[in-house]
């Protein structure tokens, strides 16, 4: 394997148990992302493409088939594992943002590394960088009820920066921001991308795919395309 290679999946199959009924949300796809990558991953509903993100973001495993994270077979870990990964390796951003209402910007952004047993005062320092980082100096006592939608997804990024993880997936990140602010985040995502992360959306919006390198096509569980971003879409 390639050391260029961040993630490879290789004729991973996903089956669900509904009842008596075997229904496969993948179908033996096969798939690799180089480090340093930004990837949008598009796709009808039941395409497959949740599931993907989810095997991905080691949240699910699959039925069969290989998924190797920097060279590891990370589908042969148990789920202590797998959440060390997640925590350290991959960070989340979400379409609802996810934050803890009660809890200002600066708190939400210091989660992570309470789960890391990092200690308060390097918490908090660590946490105004990154906000500051993604503009939000001056909003870390904000709660999320006094941000804007767009303030609230760069305290979900930054929550998810913080470990500083190889991976940022993105799950419809700009779905409930309107036109503007959603190609202001995207400038984010961008930004993150030239730092070296490696970056994974799923989006349903073209305008939003095209800030990526690469667009991954599913349909019916399959990779239907696979290819640059002007030719796909």
């Amino acid at each position: 394997m390639e050391s260029t290679e961040i993630i490879a999946v290789e004729e991973v199959h996903k089956i669900y148990k509904m009842g008596d009924v075997d229904v496969h949300a993948l179908r033996g796809i096969s798939l690799k992302i180089k480090r340093g990558e930004f990837l949008s991953v598009m796709g009808p509903s039941g395409s497959g493409k949740s599931t993907f993100m989810n095997i991905v973001g080691c949240l699910d495993k699959p039925t069969s088939g290989k998924y190797f994270l920097e060279g590891s077979d990370v589908s042969l870990l148990d789920k202590d594992e797998l959440a060390e990964i997640r925590n350290k390796k991959i960070g989340f951003v979400f379409q609802n943002f996810n934050l803890l209402q009660r809890s200002t910007a600066l708190e939400n952004v210091e989660l992570p590394l309470i789960y890391n047993g990092t200690p308060s005062s390097k918490r908090a320092r660590r946490a105004k960088e990154v906000l500051a980082l993604l503009g939000l100096e001056g909003r870390e006592k904000h709660y999320p009820s006094q941000l804007s939608g767009g303030q609230q997804q760069r305290v979900a990024i930054a929550r998810a920066i913080i470990n500083e993880p190889s991976i940022i997936q993105a799950d419809e990140p700009t779905g409930n921001l309107d036109t503007n602010t959603s190609l202001e985040l995207m400038e984010v995502f961008k930004m993150l991308n030239k730092q070296g992360k490696t970056i994974i959306i799923v989006t349903h919006d073209r305008e939003i795919a095209v800030y990526a390198e690469r667009v991954v096509l599913f349909r019916d569980g399959e990779v239907l395309e696979d290819g640059e971003v002007q030719k796909a879409i």
